[in-house]
Parts: structure tokens; sequence; C-alpha cells
């Protein structure tokens, strides 16, 4: 999992420099995320594919636009990707459906305070650490259906492994991580 500022760095490489490999970096690791909000917000998901390739290739034409000073590039990318689906939506002449939207205005105009910032980068680097302590397979199944949003069924399929084998990985990584979170510091 790249860190806030990594994330902000590769946008501005590909703002500065249309670095290809930074903007790869930035799809590999917001397309499904923005897939998953979209259909969360109750787009289907053919519709949040679309959306997401254009939210994608807007962050590549408008990279120049991201200022890491108003928000972070999570919180950009995630606001053209809800004004498209809102624009989408009205453009047939209705109103979007589904969960209740993101104020994104309110979340780009907000920074957080310096303590918040470290606080967020401490629960980060805390959090980081503990998933590398965790085996392979329960990390992957972590990062699979915690990160990338996939049921536990697709995981199965995908790894090759019974639904009852991804359950309980899933169950004793989330058990094995709360430990290490909440094992006091030497």
């Amino acid at each position: 999992m790249p860190t806030i500022e990594e994330l902000n760095g590769l946008a501005k490489a590909v703002a500065q420099a249309g670095d290809r490999e930074a903007f790869a970096a930035l799809f590999k690791h917001f397309a499904p995320r923005v897939k998953a909000y979209l259909m969360r917000s109750g787009t289907a998901e053919g519709l949040a594919e679309e959306l997401t390739q254009e939210a994608m290739v807007s962050v590549w034409r408008k990279a120049a636009m991201f200022d890491a000073d108003r928000a972070s590039v999570s919180t950009w990318i995630f606001t053209i990707a809800r004004n498209l689906r809102v624009d989408h939506f009205r453009h047939q002449g209705r109103e979007p459906v589904g969960a209740e939207d993101l104020d994104c205005d309110a979340i780009a105009s907000t920074t957080p305070s310096p303590d918040e910032q470290m606080a967020i980068w401490q629960r980060e680097t805390g959090m980081r650490d503990a998933l590398r302590q965790l085996s392979e397979e329960q990390a992957e199944v972590l990062r699979l259906s915690f990160f990338e949003d996939q049921p536990h069924a697709q995981i199965a399929r995908e790894l090759g492994i019974p639904l009852g084998t991804v359950k309980s990985r899933v169950r004793l990584a989330v058990n094995h991580l709360r430990r290490l979170l909440d094992a006091p510091e030497p």
C-alpha cells in the first residue's frame, strides 16, 4: 500500500513529466477502488467500469490541475469520479440513485492539521508493519477482500481454493492484525 505522500508524488510526476509508469501505478491503485465506490453508490457494474475509465483518463489529462495543498490525490480522483457519475445521470434527465454521495467539495477544502496528519501517518505505518507480519496467503486474501473489494466467492475462484478457506484466512488475518495493532509498543 503506497502512502499518501507516495500517491501525491505519483500524481505530480504525471503532471510535471507525463510519467507513464507513475500513471500506471495510480491506475493500478485507484481504478478498482473507484469502481467499487461507484458500485456502492448504486451504479451498475458496466457503467461503473466506464466511468472509472473516464475518471482515470481525466486524471491523465488534468494532472497539472492537481494541488496537494488543497487535497490528497485520492480525494481529487474520487471527486472526479463522483462528478462524472452525477453528470451521467443529469444528462439522462434524472438524479443519481443509490447511496448518499460523498461531499467531495467539503473533503477537498479541508486539510488535516499537522497533528492529524501525524496520527494518520502513524496509523498507516503501524498497519503496513502489521500487514508485513501476516503470512503471504493471509495478506493476499485481505488485499483482495478489503483493498480490491472482491467478494469471498470470487477470491476463492481466483485463487483456486475453497470458499471456507478464504473465510478462515480472512478471519485469522484480521485477528492477527488486531493482536499486532493492540500490542503495546516496546
